[in-house]
């Protein structure tokens, strides 16, 4: 088990601090995937001591991971790195048996979150979801405001609300910005 712990605690420290926080800079989910990933190698450990049902173990992480997910506002990157952060306490809670095969998979999980969230392979697509003053009927003139505003090039857009009393269109947005920006997150 104290094998399993080291490379639990190798692995969740890459992963938080090393990935997630450099790119993402959010303090709260850093310390929510380090508790998240401790609480599940220690809860598997102790299944695998006392020889209790895997799947209760199973159960008990799915509940709350949901109901942990539910609760705050998080994009689909984030959820990502919290699935990999259970993975990895789930890996290193059953390391004991094979220590080599789950550093491996530990090596494989990293490489791919770090590959997979790199700024350099999709860095310069952006998402947001923009308010504007001014309702546009037509849809080429709601790209080129858009565009205009961003700085961008759009991709794709939604109008997701209109309200003609105010004066306002809620607009969900998909654009890519130029090489100069591209470094800005």
């Amino acid at each position: 088990m104290v094998t399993g712990l080291v490379m639990d605690l190798g692995a969740i420290v890459v992963l938080a601090y090393c990935l997630y926080f450099r790119r993402h800079h959010r303090r709260d989910l850093l310390f929510a995937y380090i508790a998240l990933n401790v609480g599940i190698f220690a809860v598997v450990s102790l299944l695998l001591v006392q020889r209790v049902d895997i799947a209760v173990g199973f159960g008990l992480f799915g509940v709350l991971s949901i109901i942990r997910l539910r609760s705050s506002e998080i994009t689909q990157q984030e959820i990502a790195y919290y699935f990999v952060a259970i993975v990895l306490g789930l890996v290193n809670g059953i390391a004991a048996a094979w220590p080599l095969t789950a550093l491996l998979l530990n090596g494989v999980l990293l490489a791919v979150m770090y590959v997979a969230d790199h700024p350099g392979l999709l860095g310069r697509t952006r998402h947001q979801v923009v308010t504007l003053d001014v309702v546009h009927a037509d849809p080429d003139l709601l790209r080129v405001d858009l565009e205009s505003r961003l700085r961008a090039r759009v991709l794709e857009w939604e109008v997701t609300q209109v309200d003609y009393v105010r004066d306002v269109t809620v607009v969900d947005v998909r654009y890519v910005v130029p090489n100069a920006r591209a470094g800005v997150r």
